[in-house]
């Protein structure tokens, strides 16, 4: 593939033949899981612009490390006739696992990817060792909250209709994605260039289909693995406030809050989030 907007890194046809796209580093370890980082929903993602200043780092620290590309991202397939829900994207991944022979995963998971993260564990429990969720979705009934986030509500409005012309549709990108940081400097032009290609090609069904379930406290109470949060108080998707919830629920979990962080933990505090998240790893 050439003139792609992000490296191309590995495929995987799935059993129902569409392709699944990921970056690989580091090697698997016998009885080690294999950290797998989890991007979020806004338009454009993909596993690498989310974790490009992640992946080496936590594979440096002897960690085996897949940063996969949800099906409707990044250079993932995207069907126009598919439900592109968490049971999907749950599915994809367990069957990605499966192919490349792994047992047991650490999900890395920002917001949508926080969701699934969740929902992977409520699905496949015995596959995870631990989570880490960065501002993750699945903690509240959205229908409680979502009509306060202006991230969301800007996200929702861009998606469901895009600007047709290209010049406008690039200038009302590059001001969503200045919602998602507290430093508007972290919008660079390379953070537009990696993203906007692919956002202009998602089908109108991907954000019409994208749904995670919500889990109750009582529902969060039975997870059985050390889990670490980090949320950002600059957040104008997913209120910091959620981390709460989570606290309430499992009173053991590990938090970590930023002043001078929205949404994206993982890339405008990459070097404390790198040093917390493999701390929280080797514990």
């Amino acid at each position: 593939m050439d003139n792609t907007p992000i490296p191309v890194g590995k495929f995987h046809t799935l059993r129902n033949g569409y392709r699944v796209h990921y970056h690989e580093a580091g090697v698997p370890t016998p009885g080690k899981p294999t950290v797998v980082f989890l991007h979020g929903a806004g338009p454009g993602a993909s596993g690498y612009s989310n974790f490009k200043h992640n992946l080496q780092v936590f594979a440096d620290a002897g960690w085996h490390c897949l940063a996969p590309d949800f099906l409707g991202f990044g250079l993932s397939d995207k069907p126009e006739k598919l439900n592109y829900s968490s049971p999907i994207q749950v599915a994809m991944l367990k069957e990605l696992h499966g192919a490349l022979g792994i047992e047991t995963i650490v999900p890395v998971g920002n917001s949508l990817g926080g969701a699934i993260s969740l929902d992977y564990y409520m699905t496949h429990p015995g596959d995870v060792e631990k989570l880490i969720l960065m501002a993750p979705g699945g903690l509240r009934d959205p229908r409680e909250w979502v009509g306060e986030s202006v991230g969301l509500q800007t996200m929702w409005a861009w998606t469901s209709n895009r600007p047709t012309d290209m010049e406008e549709a690039k200038r009302s990108f590059h001001d969503l994605l200045a919602l998602l940081v507290h430093d508007k400097a972290d919008i660079t032009a390379d953070a537009v260039g990696e993203r906007f290609p692919i956002a202009m090609e998602q089908p109108m069904i991907l954000y019409q289909t994208l749904t995670c379930p919500y889990y109750l406290p009582e529902q969060l109470a039975t997870i059985e693995v050390p889990v670490f949060g980090l949320w950002g108080k600059a957040d104008k998707f997913l209120p910091y406030e959620q981390n709460e919830i989570l606290k309430g629920a499992l009173p053991n979990a590990r938090i970590s809050l930023s002043d001078e962080c929205g949404h994206w933990f993982m890339i405008e505090q990459k070097e404390r989030f790198n040093r917390e998240c493999l701390e929280f790893l080797e514990s």
